[in-house]
């Protein structure tokens, strides 16, 4: 009987236990995220509120103000990842970059949130700015509401997690390790360490669901690392992207696909799919195309190689594409100027190189259309370029067998009885799309390949990333003004060009200024890749340097401030770099590794 008393207890126990845990409810990832965000965001509301406080005090001293600035940025971090996919606008104001944004419309956003208290509380605070530092204090405080109601009232997703997650760790290859929010402070690598644990912190929910935690300890590895060395100066940026950022973004990628996740795609230049950023198929070169029907064909290319080089389009019959930019010399022409056609005399600006050129939301050096397409049709019709007529060009073009039958097969429309001009551009624009090589010897040691690259180009990279400033407008992987990890916009600088190498006065070209009648534009050139310029001597939108050299030694005085041009908007820091000789020219070094391994033909 007491063995039976004793089975029935146990019977009841196991019963109670099956019971228990089936009323318990799986965890929701997605759930759970929103509510350690939301604790977050309050966290980050709290100490904005404390600054407040310290800030209306006349009795709080600059260091205490200081710090608790510091404590706010590292508050931000927490939860950035989420802040800067889901609210970008938000993210913006909150900690944007400390100069004016312009929309393509001429509206005009003023700079505001972090970057801009920096700037007011370091390297010390200056108490008749105090109206400035509580508006901006009261931006901050705005943004959290706006986070608050986000992640209170809209679900998230799960491949919006992973998603995010990567973007984020791309975000801190190149931006949260070069200085780029915190160039006075550089607490660069504090920031990106506790930027890193929260998405380990999002990631460990789905992690638990794969049985494993290879993921997690890669990403408390990589967070060691960054407070380990915070050093700003001398922090290895090579060995943190290769041991630890790539092989991060890899997993992240792994196991979403190990469990299944359906994602939404959407064209964008960042491939959803790249694991890292230096994959062969990372970047989309149909990003910045108009639609979808103008997406790259082979039929397409071969068109668009042809026309490229044929002077048909021009109003002399005698000057191509191909005249200027020239495969050979790395699809520029090695000249300072070229000569407006028919005429002796120089264009405005020097021939740009097409090698990535699919890879800009906006071309040109004043950054005045958005596609390749607009590219082609403005250079084929300006009267100094290549004055041609595209009505008289598609004309010719159809009577033409040869190029007819090529343009039924590149846009091969029913009952087709003409070329459309768009189409001729649309050739154009797919042969220059072709012409992406994202294949140097800096990418190949970014794969795997540890012999592409020596000492001194691995120091010119650590270099250019850190302490010349290179990276915060040359933008790795692309080297250019691209914006990441979004890579949706460029931008332009204002870095004060001399006229000459004789003459300490600024170029007088206006740059984007002439597009937009923004102040902040006057003098603005597209921030032009630094990819391949080893090829495609002479520099800048007016041929004035020579050499690399030359360019690395104006960019360490200061730019144009530097040489004593009195410049009031200039954006690149005017203060010296102090880099030595050797620093520079292992700058120029890693450079040179940019160098794309261009076809022969």
């Amino acid at each position: 009987m007491k063995k039976y008393i004793q089975l029935l207890v146990l019977l009841a126990m196991i019963s109670c236990f099956i019971s228990v845990s089936c009323q318990q409810k799986p965890i929701n990832p997605e759930k759970e995220i929103a509510s350690v965000l939301l604790t977050q965001i309050d966290s980050f509301s709290f100490v904005c509120n404390r600054m407040k406080t310290y800030a209306e005090s006349t009795s709080t001293d600059q260091t205490t103000l200081q710090q608790t600035f510091l404590q706010s940025r590292l508050a931000f971090k927490k939860f950035e990842w989420a802040a800067e996919y889901f609210e970008p606008a938000t993210a913006k104001a909150v900690n944007g970059p400390p100069v004016q944004e312009v929309e393509i419309s001429g509206q005009v956003f003023e700079p505001s949130g972090l970057q801009i208290l920096e700037g007011l509380l370091f390297p010390s605070y200056d108490t008749t700015r105090k109206r400035e530092l509580l508006k901006q204090i009261a931006v901050l405080q705005a943004g959290c509401d706006r986070y608050r109601t986000r992640f209170k009232n809209i679900d998230i997703l799960d491949w919006q997690v992973f998603d995010a997650a990567k973007l984020e760790v791309f975000r801190i290859e190149t931006l949260g390790i070069t200085g780029f929010d915190n160039p006075l402070t550089k607490k660069s690598m504090q920031e990106s360490a506790a930027a890193l644990e929260a998405v380990q912190k999002a990631l460990v929910y789905y992690e638990k669901k794969n049985d494993t935690v290879q993921l997690a300890e890669k990403l408390n590895k990589a967070a060691d690392y960054l407070s380990t060395h915070p050093d700003f100066d001398q922090f290895n940026r090579m060995e943190f992207i290769t041991a630890h950022a790539n092989p991060i973004t890899e997993d992240i990628s792994d196991l979403e696909t190990k469990l299944n996740i359906h994602i939404i795609r959407y064209n964008r230049l960042l491939n959803q799919d790249a694991k890292t950023l230096f994959d062969t198929n990372a970047f989309n070169v149909n990003a910045y195309t108009p639609d979808h029907s103008s997406f790259i064909s082979d039929d397409k290319v071969a068109l668009g190689k042809i026309l490229f080089s044929d002077p048909v389009l021009s109003g002399t019959g005698k000057r191509s594409c191909q005249s200027c930019h020239q495969p050979g010399k790395a699809f520029t022409d090695g000249l300072i100027k070229n000569t407006i056609i028919g005429q002796n005399e120089l264009l405005e600006r020097n021939t740009p190189t097409l090698i990535n050129a699919a890879l800009q939301p906006a071309l040109f050096y004043d950054l005045r259309v958005n596609t390749l397409e607009d590219q082609s049709v403005n250079v084929v019709q300006s009267s100094k370029e290549m004055h041609g007529s595209m009505v008289m060009s598609v004309k010719r073009l159809w009577q033409d067998q040869k190029y007819r039958q090529m343009f039924l097969m590149a846009f091969p429309y029913e009952d087709k009885t003409r070329i459309d001009t768009f189409e001729v551009m649309n050739a154009i624009g797919s042969y220059i799309r072709s012409l992406v090589f994202l294949n140097s010897r800096f990418d190949e040691y970014m794969r795997g390949d540890r012999s592409k690259m020596n000492a001194d180009e691995i120091n010119g990279f650590n270099l250019f990333m850190g302490k010349a400033k290179c990276a915060t407008c040359h933008y790795m992987p692309l080297f250019n003004g691209t914006f990441p990890p979004r890579f949706a916009r460029i931008e332009a600088e204002v870095i004060g060009v001399p006229k000459s190498l004789k003459e300490n006065i600024i170029d007088p070209d206006m740059g984007r200024y002439a597009v937009l009648k923004v102040e902040s534009f006057k003098h603005a050139f597209k921030t032009s890749t630094v990819r391949n310029t080893a090829l495609t001597a002479p520099y800048m939108h007016n041929g004035v340097f020579n050499t690399l050299e030359q360019v690395m030694d104006f960019y360490n005085k200061g730019g144009g401030t530097g040489l004593g041009i009195k410049i009031e908007n200039q954006t690149l820091p005017f203060d010296s770099l102090s880099l030595s000789r050797k620093e520079q020219d292992d700058i120029v070094s890693f450079i040179r590794s940019l160098n794309s391994r261009l076809p022969k033909n």
